[in-house]
């Protein structure tokens, strides 16, 4: 397979006005862990090694690998960059030539990869496509790839993301109100808050956020913003606070507001539900031979688990017609085989270490080949 390459530019650029793909690196072996159910209670060597590496925590990592079950000379698609961790263990996994096709909507993240990994850029074993998962089947057709043995997504943010005040993703840090993954896009939660009316921001805060006070925070919005406009995280995490009094030991009362501005801002839902037939499709169509083609979601609150569980489990079925109907007259057959009869969380030792991965959740399936 011809590798697609477009002329180098300076560190830092991120392709724009084409989705450039650029062959990036892998790194070294490793073993894949044996087991069902069962992992490492601490990080190992491994993992400190691209945490120390990627300065990102891949959560889940061992589970990935463990339900991916990358091999050599497989050919993988990581939906969400991010920090890279998971895609270096794949490579690792499935060295020594194996590739990954990285797909990431944040500049930023696209240009610490190719900086951390610019050492193995020869080797042509890593992809990296600036543009949003649900066009994953674009991006593999340019990259002219034969076949997809599995596809990852991680519906989670990166440290960086979280830890950028200037990104406005979180409350902790006093920051512009952006939350744009893609900062090309025009849209910002600063747009949404100040010019959505009340009963717009109301249903955004219940439907993406599901806080039970929507009616009465977006109501303070409007009533705040007469005054003066909302421009910062810490504005928007102070007004919240005054309406939502959460109780000693819960999650910070701006929380479902934040995560229901970043959900509405990119599209994170519209774009989940969207992606998940071409990645379906994709694995459908690679080789017969071989361990069956896989998918592994992780997700981080209920509104993206329940999209994943319910698409696995109808494509999952050979017949969707409904319950009373006599006969089947849908055709419908299944191309799915659920591998987590239920979702995989982290263990106690990894949210310890890692708390931000307290809410992940992982479900995988793999793909029937039809004969």
């Amino acid at each position: 397979m011809s590798i697609y390459l477009r002329v180098r530019k300076p560190d830092g650029y991120c392709p724009t006005s084409k989705r450039a793909l650029r062959a990036l690196p892998a790194a070294s072996t490793g073993k894949t862990i044996q087991g069902k159910g069962y992992f490492p209670l601490q990080y190992t060597r491994e993992q400190q090694m691209i945490m120390k590496q990627t300065q990102h925590v891949p959560v889940m990592m061992d589970e990935v690998l463990t339900y991916l079950q990358p091999t050599a000379g497989g050919i993988y698609i990581d939906g969400t960059l991010g920090g890279g961790g998971h895609t270096r263990a794949i490579l690792e996994r499935s060295s020594p030539d194996g590739r990954v096709l990285g797909i990431d909507t944040d500049c930023q993240a696209i240009a610490r990869v190719r900086e951390q990994l610019a050492d193995y850029v020869e080797q042509g074993r890593l992809l990296l496509a600036h543009g949003n998962f649900a066009d994953m089947h674009r991006f593999a057709e340019e990259a002219q790839l034969p076949f997809v043995q599995g596809i990852l997504l991680d519906l989670g943010f990166s440290s960086h993301q979280m830890d950028s005040p200037e990104r406005g993703f979180s409350f902790n840090a006093e920051g512009p109100l952006d939350m744009r993954l893609n900062r090309e896009q025009s849209i910002t939660a600063a747009d949404l808050v100040n010019t959505a009316s009340e009963e717009e921001l109301a249903d955004i805060f219940w439907r993406y956020g599901e806080e039970r006070r929507s009616r009465q925070v977006a109501r303070r919005i409007v009533r705040e913003r007469a005054k003066q406009a909302l421009t910062t995280t810490a504005q928007l995490a102070r007004l919240v606070a005054a309406e939502v009094h959460a109780k000693p030991g819960a999650i910070h009362p701006a929380t479902r507001v934040f995560q229901a501005l970043r959900i509405a801002v990119n599209q994170e839902l519209e774009r989940l539900t969207e992606a998940l037939p071409h990645m379906l499709d994709l694995l459908s169509a690679g080789k017969a031979e071989g361990p069956a083609p896989r998918m592994v979601i992780i997700s981080f609150h209920s509104l993206e688990d329940r999209i994943v569980k319910d698409f696995m489990r109808r494509e999952a079925t050979d017949c969707i017609c409904p319950p009373r109907m006599p006969v089947c007259v849908c055709g419908h057959k299944a191309r799915l085989r659920i591998v987590t009869s239920r979702p995989v969380v982290p263990g106690e030792q990894e949210v310890s270490a890692n708390p931000r991965a307290r809410s992940a959740k992982l479900r995988a399936a793999e793909v029937i080949i039809q004969s």
